[in-house]
């Protein structure tokens, strides 16, 4: 049986090509809260594995402590310009150091100084000290290297359940799901 990971970069290298999007890895993760409500937001995408889905952020955010308190999360892409949708649900892990330093290698020297100059979701005295508290990061760091925050790294979702859907304009969308057993991947066909 193909692999759904396989399915997932080639359909991922696919909504890549010809691109509308400005965000062309952008999906939506969820986590659930301290009340039991999901909550999503967009990441970037930034690998795909045998292991499962990575994405970076700051490890003390929201999604961070939320991952912490309840590892459940899903994952969830739209294509419209290809016609796809995919929808994974796994448990969210961190990325090791090593992993998380490369990440960071990876980011603009922009993303990186922003990174360096808030803590992300904390409340901001006025939209004047965005651009002084990135003016001031930059000053910092002036002709070097930004080094990585500690509280700064990644997550992978390890996925127990993956479901593709191709959308057709007859509306009888192929909604394929793959369930992990745990020693190999079980497809099933959905109705639309």
């Amino acid at each position: 049986m193909e692999s759904p990971i396989n399915k997932f970069k080639v359909w991922w290298q696919e909504s890549q090509v010809d691109s509308p999007l400005n965000q062309k890895s952008a999906v939506c993760v969820s986590t659930i809260d301290k009340n039991g409500f999901p909550s999503g937001r967009f990441v970037d995408l930034k690998a795909v594995s045998d292991e499962g889905f990575v994405f970076c952020s700051y490890l003390d955010s929201a999604k961070g402590k939320q991952i912490s308190d309840n590892p459940k999360s899903s994952m969830t892409c739209w294509w419209d310009h290809v016609g796809y949708q995919v929808r994974i649900i796994g448990y969210a892990e961190e990325i090791t150091e090593i992993e998380a330093d490369y990440f960071w290698e990876t980011r603009t020297r922009s993303a990186q100084l922003t990174t360096s100059a808030f803590v992300q979701s904390a409340p901001l005295e006025s939209e004047t000290a965005l651009a002084m508290r990135y003016q001031k990061a930059s000053e910092n760091f002036n002709g070097q290297p930004v080094p990585r925050p500690n509280n700064w790294g990644g997550y992978i979702i390890k996925p127990v359940v993956i479901e593709f859907l191709t959308f057709r304009k007859s509306r009888l969308h192929l909604r394929e799901l793959y369930e992990n057993t745990g020693v190999y991947w079980c497809k099933t066909l959905l109705q639309p």
